[in-house]
């Protein structure tokens, strides 16, 4: 039986009163970009995610603030983001978050990671261009000058280090991936990357080499509607390759839509479409649930 993804998809166009950041309610993922990290056409894979008052940014990359602006948003209306991992393409565009709210906006954003993860992100990111444009009482500012943070329940006895961050209606589930390095053996010897399970519906990798497990065992305990995984047209990296996610179950692939993918995008449809994939995710375009 062909299975194929339940998400109702709509382009946005560029308009000046901006992306719209509430709904009435239902669930809306929008693709600020949906390219790989050196994507020159596709803009770089963040993504924005509104349900009635709430929205949340994933992940902000070096090119996210001039998508965004093309879309008729500033990066200061973003009240919320989240950081699946310390890439340029996922986190490149946050130190012009920093000054522009703390210099120009006077304010302090939320931002939803690990403690983990965020000392990574200031330590070994951030710091060297944000901590020194302001001294106070004799210090350099610091990660909380900047940004409000808000820390995922973890969750006890889950199959892999796995957290829950919830406001109204809105759940994201963050889970890790094995991403990098290339040699790692799986999630445990990984360096820190999260994959998203929002809603308990739709699964959003962000960045992980080919896990079959993860994806069959998210399907098998969530039913979940539609799966956004990150895909290569090479074999070898720290990303899941095409030929690897060919391999999947027919059911599953009727219900995955390719993201993070190269400037080759438009040579691969329909590759994609005879093995069976829901089809590429695109850039601007909003997928209703």
């Amino acid at each position: 039986m062909n299975i194929a993804s339940r998400a109702k998809t709509s382009k946005v166009a560029a308009r000046p009163l901006g992306l719209a950041l509430a709904n009435k309610g239902n669930l809306e993922l929008t693709f600020i970009g949906a390219g790989s990290a050196f994507s020159k056409k596709y803009f770089q894979n963040n993504l924005l995610i509104v349900k009635g008052q709430t929205h949340v940014l994933v992940d902000c990359g070096s090119r996210a603030p001039e998508a965004l602006s093309l879309l008729g948003l500033r990066v200061s209306q973003i009240d919320r983001f989240l950081i699946t991992h310390t890439h340029a393409d996922h986190i490149g565009g946050l130190e012009e978050v920093m000054l522009t709210n703390r210099f120009v906006a006077h304010r302090k954003p939320r931002i939803i990671l690990t403690g983990k993860l965020q000392k990574i992100l200031w330590d070994q990111s951030l710091r060297g261009g944000a901590s020194w444009n302001e001294v106070v009482d004799g210090q350099p500012l610091g990660f909380g000058d900047f940004w409000d943070p808000e820390r995922p329940r973890r969750v006890k006895d889950a199959d892999r280090e796995y957290s829950v961050w919830s406001e109204g209606d809105l759940e994201i589930g963050l889970f890790r991936t094995k991403h990098i390095p290339d040699s790692s053996a799986g999630w445990e010897d990984s360096f820190p990357s999260y994959g998203l399970l929002i809603d308990q519906r739709v699964l959003f990798t962000s960045d992980t080499r080919f896990d079959r497990d993860l994806v069959v065992s998210m399907d098998a305990a969530h039913s979940l509607e539609t799966i956004f995984h990150d895909c290569q047209f090479y074999k070898g990296g720290v990303h899941a390759s095409l030929e690897e996610l060919t391999r999947l179950p027919a059911k599953i692939k009727a219900k995955t839509w390719l993201m993070h993918y190269g400037d080759a995008m438009e040579d691969k449809r329909q590759a994609i479409k005879e093995a069976g994939f829901a089809g590429f995710a695109e850039e601007w375009a909003t997928y209703s649930f």
